[in-house]
Parts: structure tokens; C-alpha cells; sequence
């Protein structure tokens, strides 16, 4: 019962992460306990609908793409994204709105905004990225009235059975994949020790605690040491500048203790600025953030201005690059060249519209691809469909994508052609025994 409560809330705990925002991260929000509670109720209710009954368009037939973000302040990226589907292909096609930066404790509000784009009845298929609590419960009530609009559900932040039942298209990052690619890039590196930063409360956390494990088993297969760290809660009353302070100050030590060449991952994006720092200055390897874009951290660590290269993302990872190489951290430092939610957004869309004329298939992996290389120049990507672990089969409305990790002052590192073996796609886990030796993990955890 425990584990499905978990999975109930998975959501609810990312949104309180303390995350650093303007990058392909999480949406910051404070909850409130009765936003919990709509939540769990929603999630509940949710039933297992028919997918869309959509048709291919006629030729001159009018037709219009939903596509609800955060705002600016919460998720610049996928905004700015809507923003530049709407100059790509019209704002006669394409129509953004937002949700509420409180969505949590605004969860109605949320429900509200995405259900009233089904009321345009030439509206004939809704994105919503990030999908926070509330998306679920809007495209059921949407699939109600208009069984023929394609739901599309980005970064989903709500249970994942729930949102494959409610959703017609599932696209995630695939942490699973990465927990394996990011070992092996380190290796490839240089890293005979792997150093994992992470508190309790992330390690209560489905996929957070998945993918700590395949990091750990990783390890074991590539013959590095995999390491525990704590490192505070910004959600505590430490707050983010305690948490930030505590990385900057032990970071060095770290280095000391495990040597430089140990790669160090976080699963905060708070603890990210202070770690890349931290990094550089020490000579030890990062090999991308937990939500990987080269404005996740790099920025500020760097002190690097991209205000007059904003969404000309070959730009900014070029000056990112430059700063990280000049710092010291050429050949031991990276990210993807390319924002997740920035190129989900621009992909789905292209998608989309592909398949409403008939170009295309909706839950095909190569067909979403080609929509995402379409933004990316010079990156590959990497798709696959969910694997159930309850079952082994593959879940074919939900697909996992990855971007190559680039390596500053070193280019791609061809992590794509890097096959990941089956058994970390079935990996058996007790997740809360990883949530209990996090506990006792190395350093502070509150």
C-alpha cells in the first residue's frame, strides 16, 4: 500500500525540489495540503478511457494544436517553445495558454485551463508540458466530450499508470536508459568512482530511486565504486541557500577524499550551480545534470551571459562551452547541447501535425524522433517505449527519449549507439530499502 501511495505522490514531491528555474527543470511550487488531497482524489477517479478517435485532416480543413505550459517565471522553456510553434506555424494553428504557477494548490484552475481548449471545436489535438497534477483528470473530461482531440502529455509529474491511461502520447526522459548511459560515459571519461548526491525524500521517489539503482548496478558492471552522498533538502528550513552553501563547502573535501576522478551526479538542481563549480575547480567529472540542458547550472556556476542568445540553443552551448573549458573542466564536463522541454515542445507539435496529415503515426518512436532532430541540428536522439517492470511488456503509448551527452571541449560523446542491456529495463528494486540507506548515506541529509 505504501509503494502505491509513493507512486500517488510521485508527483507531488518533484514539485517541491527547490529547483533553480529558467532551465529544463521540474516547475517550482508550494503546496498546500489541500492541493494534495484534490490530487489524490483525481488520481483515483481516473478510469481507463478509449484512445482518440481521431481522422486524418481534408485538404483547406481547419484545425488548431492546444498547447498549455507554465509561465514564463516557472517554465521558461517550454513557454518560449509554444511561443516559437506559434511563429513556426501560426497563431491560426497554434494556441498557448498557462497554468497557474501554484498549480498545486490551484488544481482546478489548472483542470479549468486545459479542458476549455477542447471547447474550440476546431481544436483537434491538446500538449500540455509540463504536465502537472490536474492534466489526467482534464483530458478525462476532455476524452468525455471530444473523443476525437489527441491528448499529448510532456514530463509528466502525476502517477505513471494514471497518465497512460489518460493520455493518448506519453513522452518522458528516459532516466532508466540514463542510468546506465551516464555510468558508461563516465567510464569512458575517466571516472573509476561514481558519486551519487541525493537526500531521503528524492530516494521516496519511483523513478529517482529506479535510477539510483541502475546507477549502483552500472557501477558494479563497469567496475567503479559507487558512492552515497547526502547533501541537505532545500525544502527544509535549510532552504536553497543552505543547501547551496553546504555543496559549495564540501565538494572540495570530496574531491579529496574520493579523488578527481570521480564523477559526481545530483538529483537536485540547486545542489547543480555550486557542484559544477565545485567540479571545475577540483578537476573531477560531471557528465550531464539530472535534467540536462546547458542552462541547467551552467550559467550561474560560469557566470555566463546568454540574455542577447536567448532560444538559439547552438549559441548558448557554445559560450556554455567556451566558459567550461576556460574554467577547466574541458574534456571532464557536460550536458545535452539541446533543452529538454524546449525541444519536447517544438517536437510534439511538429508531431502532431505530421499526424493529422496523415505523414506520420502518433506513438511511433522513429516518427517522434525525426520531430525532435528536426530542432536539434547535430544532436541524436534516442526513443523507446516504457517497459512495465510489473509485466515486462512495453507500454506503447509511452515513449522514453534520450539526447547524447555532449562533452565540453570534446563534442558528442555517441552515447546513442550505446546499447543498454534488458536487465536495468527490468531491474527488480525495494525501493524503500533504498529510501532507508539513503538515510544512513555519508553527509547531512537535512
Amino acid at each position: 500500500m505504501k509503494k502505491k501511495f509513493v507512486r500517488f505522490l510521485t508527483v507531488l514531491l518533484l514539485m517541491v525540489l527547490g529547483l533553480s528555474m529558467g532551465a529544463c527543470s521540474k516547475v517550482e511550487n508550494t503546496s498546500s495540503s489541500n492541493g494534495k488531497d484534490a490530487a489524490a482524489k483525481e488520481t483515483e477517479e481516473i478510469k481507463d478511457l478509449p484512445k482518440a478517435d481521431y481522422k486524418v485532416l481534408k485538404e483547406g480543413e481547419p484545425y488548431h494544436i492546444g498547447v498549455v505550459t507554465g509561465t514564463v517565471s516557472q517554465s521558461e522553456d517550454e513557454f518560449r517553445a509554444a511561443q516559437a510553434a506559434i511563429e513556426e506555424f501560426g497563431a491560426d494553428i497554434v494556441k498557448n495558454d498557462t497554468y497557474p504557477d501554484r498549480f498545486e494548490a490551484e488544481i482546478e484552475t489548472t483542470i479549468q485551463k486545459i479542458t476549455a481548449m477542447a471547447d474550440d471545436p476546431d481544436m483537434k489535438a491538446i500538449i500540455v508540458n509540463q504536465s502537472v497534477p490536474g492534466t489526467s483528470a482534464a483530458f478525462q473530461k476532455i476524452r468525455e466530450k471530444r473523443p476525437d482531440i489527441i491528448l499529448i502529455n510532456l514530463t509528466p509529474q502525476e502517477d505513471v499508470i494514471m497518465v497512460e491511461k489518460a493520455s493518448d502520447l506519453c513522452i518522458d526522459v528516459d532516466n532508466i536508459s540514463r542510468g546506465y548511459r551516464i555510468v558508461k560515459a563516465a567510464k569512458e571519461v575517466g571516472a573509476t568512482k561514481f558519486a551519487h548526491i541525493t537526500f531521503p525524500r528524492h530516494m521516496s521517489i519511483e523513478m529517482l530511486a529506479l535510477r539510483r539503482a541502475i546507477f549502483e548496478e552500472a557501477c558494479k558492471d563497469e567496475g567503479l565504486e559507487f558512492i552515497s552522498l547526502n547533501a541537505p533538502d532545500p525544502t527544509t528550513d535549510i532552504g536553497i541557500p543552505g543547501a547551496q552553501q553546504y555543496v559549495a563547502e564540501n565538494i572540495q573535501s570530496w574531491i579529496d577524499k574520493y579523488g578527481k576522478d570521480t564523477c559526481f551526479f545530483c538529483t537536485n538542481d540547486a545542489h547543480t550551480e555550486p557542484l559544477l563549480r565545485g567540479v571545475a575547480q577540483g578537476g573531477a567529472i560531471f557528465i550531464e545534470p539530472d535534467l540536462p540542458s546547458p542552462i541547467m547550472g551552467y550559467p550561474n556556476a560560469f557566470s555566463v551571459d546568454l540574455s542577447d542568445i536567448a532560444g538559439n540553443w547552438q549559441a548558448i552551448n557554445k559560450r556554455v562551452e567556451e566558459a567550461v573549458v576556460k574554467a577547466g573542466g574541458g574534456g571532464r564536463m557536460g550536458s545535452w547541447a539541446y533543452s529538454l522541454g524546449y525541444t519536447e515542445v517544438r517536437g510534439a507539435v511538429d508531431h502532431v501535425i505530421k499526424v493529422l496529415h496523415g505523414q506520420a503515426e502518433l506513438t511511433n518512436v522513429e516518427d517522434i524522433k525525426a520531430s525532435l532532430h528536426k530542432y536539434t541540428e547535430g544532436a541524436n536522439w534516442m526513443a523507446s517505449k516504457f517497459v512495465d517492470r510489473q509485466n515486462g511488456q512495453e507500454v506503447d503509448n509511452h515513449v522514453l527519449i534520450s539526447q547524447d551527452t555532449y562533452l565540453y571541449g570534446k563534442g558528442y560523446m555517441g552515447m546513442d549507439k550505446v546499447q543498454v542491456p534488458d536487465k536495468y529495463k527490468n531491474l527488480n528494486v525495494d525501493l524503500e530499502a533504498i529510501e532507508k540507506s539513503q538515510e544512513q548515506a555519508e553527509g547531512q541529509a537535512e
